[in-house]
């Protein structure tokens, strides 16, 4: 299996999302999805908010990083920011969570709602919005965002930040094959090694996956 640490809106996340897909179903491995409350865990880690990092930074990385990544990886943008991103994403985790405890597959779903959100501007702190992508990828929409507001949704969504921050995941995107943490889509060849030959084990792996 490969386990895959990111958050609905996450741009990187995004851009690794098809190829992704692509690895996980050519190797035979289950994607084993865990949506986080991604500012606790960079928060956990040390990392400083995107506010606090400098212009340069953020114009490097989230701008000509990421409309370079999305032109390799053959990826429709919107050439800017999405107008929604300051909206949030928690919704959007609690309905993959939903999805995933009412026993869904939600690769197409976590996929449609990244694609939504940075190729289509979609706000996925909007219910009609999400309901929508729910249902383009055959899934009940409404029950979904009813049950995201549970209890049983609350705690799973909890237990999956708190396994990221015991397993010291950083960011989003993250994914562990047997182990070995692979953090950011521009790891993807590397996971895909790693499914078909497991790198030395030269370094500490995880001892908590949180499966």
């Amino acid at each position: 299996m490969i386990t895959y640490y990111y958050a609905a809106y996450s741009s990187y996340a995004w851009l690794g999302s098809a190829r992704l897909l692509e690895i996980a179903a050519t190797s035979g491995r289950a994607l084993v999805h865990k949506p986080i409350d991604l500012h606790r865990v960079m928060a956990a880690a040390g990392s400083t908010s995107f506010a606090e990092r400098s212009l340069d930074f953020r114009n490097y990385f989230f701008n000509r990083e990421l409309e370079r990544w999305a032109e390799y990886r053959g990826l429709r943008t919107l050439g800017r920011r999405p107008t929604y991103h300051h909206h949030g994403y928690e919704l959007a985790n609690r309905v993959l969570v939903a999805a995933i405890l009412a026993g869904h597959n939600v690769d197409a779903l976590a996929h449609a709602f990244l694609d939504g959100h940075w190729a289509d501007d979609a706000d996925l702190a909007d219910g009609a919005t999400l309901v929508g992508l729910v249902r383009k990828v055959g899934l009940d929409g409404l029950s979904l965002i009813t049950a995201a507001a549970s209890r049983q949704v609350t705690e799973a969504y909890e237990a999956n930040t708190r396994q990221a921050i015991d397993n010291k995941v950083f960011g989003s995107p993250t994914y562990i094959v047997d182990g070995d943490m692979f953090y950011g889509q521009d790891r993807l060849e590397m996971v895909e090694r790693a499914l078909a030959e497991p790198f030395r084990d030269e370094w500490p792996k995880l001892e908590k996956l949180g499966d």
